[in-house]
């Protein structure tokens, strides 16, 4: 496995929770592990609280679990597998990070080719208006803040349940799977989500090579070429002192 970063000049890395579990981030259940029951105490599946229509519906509701994944990841800080993956870009002529993960922590560990899917929770936009800002956590947050410009509600800047993934990342990730990538890793996802299973797919049909670090038995752990059952810090440390 060494040999094929060895002989590579491009690297795809795709993470998911897992990599932020390093940093004391809980593992999500869809958006939110932090959510083991199949309903919320209002009745409802948390993907429905969740969820984009909720948001225009009830906007408060979708907050009161906005914020608690937000609480759950205050404070943390990256972890060395974030920060071997900013690494990376110094030692490889072409990195990216294809991440599921809300938290920011790829671009906290100096990541700056950065594709985060599913976005930021640090970055908030307002529902009516062109209003954006960026908090460092949401402990001077309103239950549910507004737009200081409206007054309309504001919402994280993340794609919530039954939404359409953010375009200008999507046809970012399309041009750099046209180039093909070396090597594509896969970190602490579950892949259950087509676009992220995809990359190490055609990786494969390309006999490219494939890597995956997880403890667990995912959807592609049959289709990888190495499969490492292992923590993600714990297996890149080991890879990257290996190189």
């Amino acid at each position: 496995m060494v040999s094929y970063l060895r002989g590579a000049s491009s690297v795809l890395f795709i993470t998911g929770a897992g990599i932020s579990a390093d940093s004391g981030l809980p593992t999500y259940r869809g958006i939110g592990g932090l959510y083991e029951e199949t309903e919320t105490p209002e009745g409802i599946p948390i993907e429905e609280a969740l969820s984009g229509e909720m948001m225009r519906q009830n906007p408060a509701l979708t907050w009161k679990y906005i914020h608690q994944i937000e609480a759950s990841a205050r404070g943390a800080s990256f972890n060395r597998a974030h920060a071997i993956l900013a690494e990376a870009e110094r030692r490889f002529e072409r990195v990216w990070v294809l991440t599921q993960n809300v938290d920011g922590l790829h671009r906290k560990a100096g990541s700056t080719n950065v594709i985060d899917i599913h976005g930021d929770v640090h970055d908030l936009l307002c529902t009516e208006c062109d209003h954006r800002s960026t908090v460092e956590d949401y402990s001077n947050l309103a239950p549910l803040p507004r737009c200081p410009s409206c007054g309309a509600p504001l919402r994280p800047d993340v794609v919530l349940f039954g939404e359409l993934l953010p375009l200008k990342k999507v046809e970012t990730l399309e041009r750099e799977l046209r180039r093909g990538f070396d090597v594509v890793f896969s970190i602490g996802t579950t892949s259950i989500f087509p676009y992220i299973a995809r990359p190490v797919v055609e990786a494969r049909m390309r006999r490219k090579a494939t890597v995956e670090i997880n403890p667990g038995e995912t959807l592609i752990s049959g289709e990888v070429d190495v499969k490492l059952p292992m923590r993600a810090a714990e297996a890149c440390e080991a890879l990257w002192a290996r190189l």
